[in-house]
């Protein structure tokens, strides 16, 4: 499938902003079943510097500075890519979610870049609470990939999706508490349960499309920026999940970056001089080409 992208984000201030600097994940990154076709970002007012570079992920980074007097900050981005299907392996020929947790407990070379996503990170704290509600699925002897597909349909069932339950700071074990949130709690309460059996999981941000003419089933996430995770198996590499529809993402979720958790790849992020209190709105549109 191929998509066009437009992604807009619009700042207004109380008062004037006198220098502002940011940098942006906006644009999606290549992967075995992803190509980025094209990638535009606009900014508003121009900006004085403007520079790209991969972050230590291999995300691509967007870095701007306005030296100006602005009241307000418009960034648009606009990206078509083209996405592949995937279809899973089947479960019983992963292996046993023990022999994998065992395998990165040797921090062999080969599975180095999976081991740095076993540990706690700012958004995903590890407790014994956690690993008791992975522990439900993750029974002995179970295929890795079964016992990770019960707990996203287990996260789906038990916990309701409400935007105003939560903020970018609620840790996974408020999350359990209140049992309510949206895509980037149930992402990060998912990897807090993978890595506190040992496991090794990255947040993955990107988009859903929007649903298509004539399909009646519209995923949550879409027409904004979604959140989902994946876990690592030697055998398979990494393999996806979206605890907020219950799925194994295909062409219909586009990937924009991954890291630890949200502070690793948050679309826009920065800091200013000036402005008090100020207003944002963000809109994301996919569409089938």
């Amino acid at each position: 499938m191929k998509y066009r992208i437009h992604h807009r984000t619009a700042y207004v201030y109380a008062g004037g902003v006198t220098l502002c600097h940011n940098i942006l994940h906006l644009k999606p990154r290549k992967t075995p079943r992803q190509t980025c076709l094209s990638a535009k970002l606009s900014i508003t007012p121009e900006p004085a510097v403007v520079r790209e570079y991969p972050d230590y992920f291999g995300n691509l980074i967007t870095y701007f500075c306005i030296e100006e007097r602005h009241e307000s900050l418009d960034i648009l981005a606009q990206s078509e890519v083209e996405v592949a299907a995937f279809t899973p392996p089947l479960v019983e020929f992963t292996p046993p979610w023990e022999d994998v947790r065992d395998t990165l407990n040797y921090n062999a070379p080969a599975h180095l870049d999976a081991i740095q996503y076993k540990v706690p990170s700012d958004h995903v704290i590890l407790d014994e609470t956690v690993a008791a509600y992975a522990l439900q699925s993750f029974t002995p002897r179970r295929p890795i990939l079964a016992a990770a597909q019960d707990l996203t349909t287990r996260i789906h069932r038990d916990f309701k999706y409400d935007t105003t339950a939560t903020s970018i700071n609620t840790a996974p074990q408020e999350v359990m508490r209140i049992r309510k949130g949206v895509c980037q709690d149930f992402a990060h309460l998912q990897i807090a349960c993978f890595r506190a059996i040992g496991l090794a999981a990255r947040y993955v941000s990107g988009y859903l499309q929007t649903r298509p003419a004539g399909d009646p089933q519209k995923l949550v996430g879409a027409d904004a920026s979604h959140a989902w995770v994946a876990f690592y198996c030697p055998e398979f590499g990494w393999i996806d999940l979206d605890p907020t529809n219950n799925l194994v993402p295909s062409e219909r979720h586009v990937t924009v970056s991954w890291g630890r958790d949200y502070a690793d790849v948050s679309p826009v992020k920065g800091v200013i001089i000036g402005g008090g209190r100020h207003t944002i709105s963000v809109g994301v549109d996919v569409a089938a080409i």
